[in-house]
């Protein structure tokens, strides 16, 4: 198994505090949020991990990582940035982890685990988290509905109640080399201009409509986070 962080955004929520480093080089607890990643990686028994650059990518070039780049990083979203990393995409199964989010190897190894050609881990007990982030846990969420087969039904459109979202998408994903060819034929139906502005939950909304391939959930309810803000570093603390 191999992984994939996708490392290639400036986050610029954070403000400040990544004018002169990636996201993912913010510390948290002491290590930066890369660290964090690759300690669960690596704990789950992951070796060949790359990661996909972009801004300030010279900052990252000392990680001991198999490098992927989007000079395009600016005007692309993320599923432009994994698209880098089709070499692997195609070869063989491979964890993708956004770079601004913590979490155990125990979130890695259900994906691992997984059959599915197609999986993401959420978070059943969300609530909590997103009410100590945002107050209104409705501004920030997103649908994650599921079948009651244990797969994706619905995921990334807009809430109307908090019975409209079954968890909290992690950003972190498999894809096996036949779920990334769904991805790579439902893109190719769109413009480039689409294709460069598609988010990854949209992409996954797309997958679920296709109707080719189930995207099979994994329930984790250990220690994660997602870091958007100074806000929710001081809250991670």
């Amino acid at each position: 198994m191999k992984a994939i962080v996708l490392a290639a955004g400036r986050g610029s929520r954070m403000k400040s505090l990544t004018d002169e480093r990636p996201k993912c080089m913010v510390e948290l607890r002491g290590r930066t949020l890369l660290e964090w990643q690759l300690e669960a990686l690596r704990g789950a028994g992951i070796r060949e991990i790359a990661i996909v650059t972009g801004y300030k990518r010279e900052l990252l070039a000392d990680q001991g990582l198999i490098e992927f780049h989007n000079p395009r990083w600016a005007q692309t979203n993320m599923v432009s940035s994994l698209a880098c990393a089709e070499a692997w995409l195609e070869d063989s199964p491979c964890i993708v982890s956004y770079s601004d989010i913590f979490y155990s190897p125990a979130a890695v190894r259900s994906l691992m685990a997984s059959e599915a050609s197609l999986a993401v881990t959420y978070d059943p007990n969300w609530l909590a988290l997103w009410t100590q982030r945002f107050g209104d846990p409705l501004l920030d969420a997103e649908t994650f509905r599921l079948t009651s087969a244990g797969t994706l039904a619905e995921i990334g459109n807009k809430p109307k109640s908090v019975d409209d979202v079954q968890g909290q998408y992690m950003g972190l994903l498999r894809f096996t080399p036949q779920g990334w060819a769904e991805v790579v034929r439902l893109l190719s139906e769109r413009t480039p201009e689409q294709r460069d502005k598609v988010h990854m939950t949209h992409t996954l909304q797309q997958v679920i409509e296709a109707g080719r391939v189930p995207i099979q959930a994994c329930a984790y309810a250990g220690e994660w986070g997602e870091v958007d803000s100074s806000e929710d570093l001081a809250l991670y603390q």
